[in-house]
């Protein structure tokens, strides 16, 4: 295996591969040619990307396509209109409000995927919250969160738009924090279906491994050893949200 240079700091535990890597200002996408989205999205969240240098920045809502992507693989705002998704953050606009610029690369087609309108505004926005109070706990000096859409292979595909963009049949997430004093890691990964859901966010743990398998990507693929073996085996358990 090829090791993929630490080039930005949110790569630090691995990355996965992709037919195009983005590098935006404070996070990575992973772009797929084939499902006009991306495969992942991959940031870090700690104090200094939490910093609000700009606190009269408010959501921007440029979305524009990403013009590093060449015409035939490149998603467009009229893909999305009227076809009863919504432009899905894969980095969330929230984890980004220190400057202009910042948002501004959040909202980017490269970073967006069709989202069930109930989904998106509902247990995701949830998840994202939850992150951003994981990494604002004191316990932890650093966040760092990769996620991307999930696709049933075999399965019958809905797209929308005439660039054919494919919809997933679900979504996962999974974060990595580092604790300050031991320096311990632990890992949380999360899988949903694309629909709304009442549930709470405990009950959609399950072991990285088993996303892994699902998303055929390889998450923190730079942790080695029996320990890295176990994080990935366990669903671990969901941290406090106040």
């Amino acid at each position: 295996m090829i090791e993929i240079p630490s080039l930005r700091p949110e790569t630090r535990y691995g990355m996965p591969t992709a037919d195009r890597i983005l590098f935006n200002r404070q996070y990575v996408v992973g772009y797929s040619y084939l499902f006009r989205q991306p495969r992942f999205a991959l940031e870090l969240i700690d104090d200094q990307t939490m910093q609000m240098e700009d606190e009269d920045l408010k959501r921007l809502n440029n979305f524009r396509e990403d013009l590093r992507i060449d015409d035939m693989f490149r998603a467009t705002l009229d893909d999305y209109a009227g076809a009863g998704y919504d432009r899905g953050h894969l980095v969330s606009s929230a984890d980004r409000l220190g400057r202009t610029v910042v948002n501004s690369e959040t909202f980017l087609m490269t970073n967006m995927s069709p989202q069930k309108p109930g989904f998106n505004r509902g247990i995701w926005k949830n998840l994202e919250s939850a992150v951003r109070n994981l990494a604002a706990q004191e316990k932890y000096i650093e966040v760092y969160a990769i996620c991307g859409p999930l696709f049933k292979i075999g399965d019958p595909i809905d797209v929308i738009g005439d660039n054919h963009v494919v919809v997933p049949d679900g979504y996962f997430k999974s974060v990595l924090a580092e604790e300050k004093k031991s320096g311990k890691l632990r890992m949380w990964t999360f899988e949903f279906l694309n629909k709304k859901t009442d549930q709470p966010l405990s009950s959609f743990l399950v072991p990285t491994e088993d996303v892994e398998r699902k998303a055929g990507l390889m998450l923190w693929d730079r942790l080695r050893g029996s320990k890295s073996d176990s994080l990935r085996k366990t669903k671990g358990r969901m941290w406090a949200l106040t």
